[in-house]
């Protein structure tokens, strides 16, 4: 596959807009489905890292075990080139930045590469020349532009074709993991069914009418009075066209389909659901307009079937099932890698199973954990991680996680007084007191 695995950079910046595109697709959805997040790390690496090298990785090829120090250099300046900026000088902020990024990235495909080889997954060079070919056509519409894609982003052709064959491992740990979900039982999807017969498997009586439109109640009117000789589509079409102001049904001769219920109210609800086929209703004020309205056709309302709804509810559930089974591979993969993986003083980053962090988000500024800062911050996280209880009776199999509990701040008096209670979600007693 050419250079070593790993050796890369991460484009993301906006230099070029060759860049930009190749960044999206190689670097689109790459890492998002088996990192997750940091997940805490567990136990120690034994093995130390070789002098020269950075990072040493166990249980994986000797060839793609080590992160040498000149590979991090150089991915480090990639870093850097692909945000668009100068590479900044060593021991700097930006530069531990830009080290920290690259190096994430090279552990990250050394792990791919690993789990790949465990999971017994394999890719082949005409596969990454597919992969390639379909690149080069959605995004490269000459030989030169991808040749200056090439030059701009510092990349050579081998580690393109590196940056593809992590993707197509991404996709092929995906399905292995995804094809071990259980599919969903006889009474998961009899459950599911009934819990949205009536919202997702009804469909609600409806008509079909033809409309004239208008805020003049005369131009109604007058076109009441043609229809009222000729109601044919062609004589919809033409009167629609002189004086409806409705754009989206005028072209269609006042035609507009499927038309249900909760969208009208007052007197053109009771022409509409209330008036003969064919009959002519109106002029009908509705919303500061002036409505003429004519009932082409009803359409009775149907509930499908548990056998009619049943191959949309497997996919359903399925997809649910396979996404669950995913995103718990997802947190032990990172346990489990993480722990196989050791760095060299001074290079320690999560991932690292002798990383020791400070326990504060990574995102967040320094400032907000000082006694006396300098620069007081703008903005800290939450001191509690805050969570996202369900409504009671909110929780159907649909919706397993049910309607998130209105979080706001707990009314003055509370358990004083009934005013206090009134303010209590739906569902949950008021305090005793006690």
């Amino acid at each position: 596959m050419g250079a070593k695995a790993g050796q890369r950079g991460k484009p993301q910046g906006d230099r070029a807009a060759g860049r930009q595109r190749l960044a999206l697709i190689l670097f689109g959805a790459l890492f998002v489905l088996l990192f997750i997040g940091f997940a805490a790390t567990v136990g120690l690496s034994s093995p130390s890292v070789p002098s020269g090298d950075v990072a040493h990785v166990s249980n994986v090829p000797d060839e793609i075990a080590d992160i040498s120090e000149e590979e991090l250099k150089q991915a480090t300046l990639r870093q850097a080139t692909s945000e668009g900026q100068k590479a900044p000088k060593s021991g700097t902020d930006k530069f531990e930045e830009f080290r920290d990024k690259a190096l994430t990235e090279l552990l990250e495909g050394i792990w791919l590469r690993g789990e790949a080889e465990e999971l017994g997954i394999t890719v082949t060079e005409k596969q990454v020349e597919d992969e390639l070919a379909v690149v080069k056509k959605q995004n490269f519409p000459t030989k030169a532009a991808f040749e200056k894609f090439l030059k701009e982003s510092s990349y050579t052709p081998e580690e393109v074709n590196d940056l593809l064959e992590l993707q197509i491992l991404v996709k092929e740990i995906q399905e292995r993991i995804g094809s071990q979900s259980p599919a969903p039982s006889s009474s998961e999807i009899e459950a599911y069914y009934e819990a949205e017969k009536a919202s997702q498997f009804t469909t609600k009586e409806s008509r079909d009418v033809r409309i004239i439109l208008n805020k003049d109640k005369s131009k109604v009117e007058a076109a009441k009075k043609e229809l009222e000789a000729d109601s044919s589509p062609a004589g919809w079409k033409k009167a629609a066209t002189k004086y409806s102001s409705d754009t989206t049904s005028k072209s269609k001769g006042g035609l507009q389909e499927g038309i249900t219920e909760e969208f009208l109210q007052g007197p053109l609800k009771t022409a509409v659901f209330e008036g003969a086929t064919g009959e002519l209703s109106g002029p009908v004020e509705f919303q500061g307009n002036y409505v003429l309205v004519e009932v082409v056709k009803l359409n009775p309302g149907k509930v499908q079937t548990l056998e009619e709804a049943k191959a949309q509810i497997q996919s359903t559930l399925g997809q649910e099932k396979q996404q669950e089974t995913i995103s718990e591979f997802a947190g032990k993969y990172r346990v489990k890698w993480s722990a196989r993986t050791v760095c060299a003083s001074g290079f320690e980053i999560e991932g690292c199973s002798n990383f020791k962090g400070t326990g504060h988000p990574a995102n967040a500024s320094p400032s907000c954990y000082e006694a006396d800062p300098k620069t007081p911050p703008t903005e800290c996280p939450s001191p509690v991680t805050p969570i996202s209880p369900a409504l009671p009776g909110t929780i159907t199999v649909a919706k397993p996680k049910g309607e998130p509990f209105p979080q706001r701040p707990r009314p003055e008096g509370l358990g004083e007084s009934s005013e206090a209670a009134s303010e209590l979600p739906p569902g949950v007693p008021p305090p005793t007191g006690e």
